[in-house]
């Protein structure tokens, strides 16, 4: 047997919920992956992939903060677009892998939440 038969496939409504959260996080931050994180805490998939997208805000504010400081020294004007930048391509990785059911996992998060 091999992976894709063990594993069951995710359904329409839970594909588009967690599209909604990598979508929600793109242009609102971190609210609406906390939303649904505790609102939906009977799917597997969408509690994981909320956990991920909020990770994904507070390591986002955290490169923000460092590069708002660093702009004291110069360097911060290079390192916020480029956080800004990752953010956008990592949550429409994200919202791409959601629309095919599968969980995403971004290489340069730090996971606050397990």
């Amino acid at each position: 047997m091999n992976e894709a038969e063990i594993r069951p496939t995710p359904s329409n409504e839970t594909n588009n919920i967690v599209l909604l959260i990598w979508l929600g996080t793109l242009f609102f931050g971190f609210i609406p992956s906390l939303i649904i994180y505790l609102v939906k805490k009977d799917d597997a998939l969408v509690t994981d992939q909320a956990k991920e997208a909020l990770n994904w805000s507070i390591t986002t504010m955290i490169g923000y903060a460092i590069s708002w400081i660093l702009m004291f020294v110069l360097i911060g004007f290079l390192v916020l677009p480029l956080v800004g930048l990752c953010h956008v391509v990592f949550c429409i990785l994200g919202a791409v892998n959601a629309g095919k059911g599968e969980a995403y996992r971004l290489p340069f998060n730090i996971r606050l939440l397990k």
